[in-house]
């Protein structure tokens, strides 16, 4: 199943998209607003692999939307369409749990590329989950990180991360107290091929940070190296 929610008010925009990813081999199910893509995603059993969201629309906007679907699911992947150009609208988008945005207007080949890359890495997530080999696990402190269930627990208490953060959080107890050059998180989480910004890597440090940290704006943890990247530190 390789299977996408599109959700977006504009029937031009909407059929312009379904066309192309059709296709590319996808599977399209269309909604008109935030309210019927809920009902949808819910009659459907929450059974996507995508959804991408227009940001604007009225009723529930793609904002509330990317949040209600992601408390729903957390390994679906979800891309958000903007025609704005500001950039606390993409911000707020990858905030809300969003893994990634398309500025409108995009071309045919830009928006399967994104959608191709994302689902990649969907499929990377769910092949592990139904990986049976023995657990394993990565210690580094407080923090226990399962690579087998891709899940982070902290003295016990499970820290929910989408498929994306989990990504970031691997990359980095694999590489402990070791400074990882944005470039680098962004090729290994989004893929050579990605076409979009490297700022997309500190909104989610900046989201994984308001999960993992006690003082997000003082971090212990996942901390900068100016002029650099980040590094996960151990040394506490």
């Amino acid at each position: 199943m390789k299977r996408i929610l599109v959700v977006e008010d504009e029937q031009a925009i909407r059929e312009f998209v379904v066309i192309n990813l059709n296709r590319a081999g996808y599977e399209t199910v269309e909604a008109a607003s935030g309210e019927e893509a809920l009902r949808t995603f819910n009659n459907m059993g929450g059974r996507f692999d995508i959804a991408l969201l227009d940001i604007t629309m009225p009723g529930m906007d793609g904002l509330t939307l990317c949040k209600e679907l992601r408390a729903l699911s957390g390994t679906m992947g979800i891309i958000m369409l903007t025609a704005r150009t500001q950039e606390m609208d993409k911000v707020s988008g990858l905030m809300m749990g969003a893994d990634d945005y398309v500025t409108k207007p995009f071309s045919p080949s830009e928006l399967v590329a994104r959608v191709d890359s994302l689902y990649r890495r969907v499929e990377i997530m769910a092949g592990a989950s139904r990986n049976q080999k023995p657990a394993e696990e990565i210690v580094l402190g407080d923090f226990i990180l399962n690579t087998r269930r891709r899940s982070l627990m902290r003295q016990g208490e499970n820290i929910e991360l989408t498929q994306v953060e989990f990504q970031i959080v691997e990359y980095f107890f694999t590489n402990p107290d070791t400074a990882l050059d944005r470039t680098d998180i962004l090729k290994r989480v989004w893929g050579d091929s990605y076409v979009g910004e490297e700022k997309i890597v500190d909104v989610n440090i900046r989201r994984l940070r308001m999960k993992i940290e006690k003082e997000p704006s003082s971090p212990e943890h996942l901390v900068t190296v100016w002029g650099m990247g980040y590094k996960w530190r151990t040394g506490i």
